[in-house]
């Protein structure tokens, strides 16, 4: 783990789970997947990242401070969100702890929660949701669960790093990628992306009232999503939209 970067333990922490991340990203749809998650199964604070490589700022919920950047967990699932966007300067720190510490918990594997932009969004009704995984052994894990593996493409931000990461110390790992808007909050697909979630966890998840709040959804998420934007322009991340050249 970073020196730079501590995970402060709240409560006794499950291991042999599933570690999720839901970070900020295009059209938020893992932040809000995320606070869906949080939301339906109750889950409780049980670790939180103190640095000073985050912005110098608190979170208040019900009055009391907060870490921006926390992991909330249960028996089967631990999963790490931030409410404030992580800087392209501290996101290699920032993810490798998060991920160094999930492998002390001897996390099953872990699963990034993200979004990828697309033209015309405003067209699609129906979102595709698309898979990468860290070794072949779990993209097959993913391709017979019936979920379109990204086959060629970019990748940019904290499930890049993620990936790339958990690829290197062979750890299992799956990104989700729901089609969204770039610069829009996307509770759609965030809906979209935890449908497919649930073939890959086998466990049910109601997102009718993701669906039904969307619009106030879209409304509080409206400042986040500048701050995201920002750093994502930072990232190059609409590298995502370009089709890689094939060198063999």
């Amino acid at each position: 783990m970073s020196k730079e970067v501590k995970i402060i333990e709240r409560k006794d922490v499950p291991h042999d789970g599933i570690m999720l991340f839901g970070f900020p990203d295009v059209g938020l749809v893992g932040v809000i997947a995320a606070s869906h998650l949080i939301s339906e199964f109750k889950l409780t604070e049980v670790a939180s990242m103190d640095s000073r490589l985050l912005p110098p700022l608190i979170v208040l919920h019900e009055g009391l401070p907060h870490s921006p950047v926390r992991i909330f967990g249960n028996h089967d699932i631990l999963l790490a969100v931030s409410e404030t966007a992580i800087s392209s300067d501290t996101i290699y720190p920032i993810m490798h702890t998060l991920i160094d510490w999930g492998t002390s918990k001897n996390v099953k594997m872990m699963i990034s929660m993200s979004g990828i932009p697309v033209q015309d969004r405003q067209d699609i009704e129906k979102l595709n949701v698309f898979a990468a995984a860290s070794n072949p052994e779990t993209l097959k894990v993913v391709q017979n669960k019936g979920i379109q593996v990204l086959k060629e493409g970019y990748m940019v931000g904290p499930q890049a790093i993620m990936m790339q990461y958990c690829a290197s110390t062979k750890i299992p790992a799956i990104t989700l990628l729901a089609q969204c808007f770039f610069n829009y909050p996307d509770p759609e697909a965030a809906a979209a992306l935890l449908k497919e979630l649930t073939r890959v966890l086998g466990i049910k998840v109601d997102v009718s009232k993701l669906l039904e709040k969307g619009e106030e959804i879209r409304l509080r998420a409206r400042d986040v999503m500048k701050r995201t934007r920002q750093e994502l322009s930072k990232m190059k991340k609409t590298q995502e939209y370009d089709i890689p050249l094939y060198v063999s």
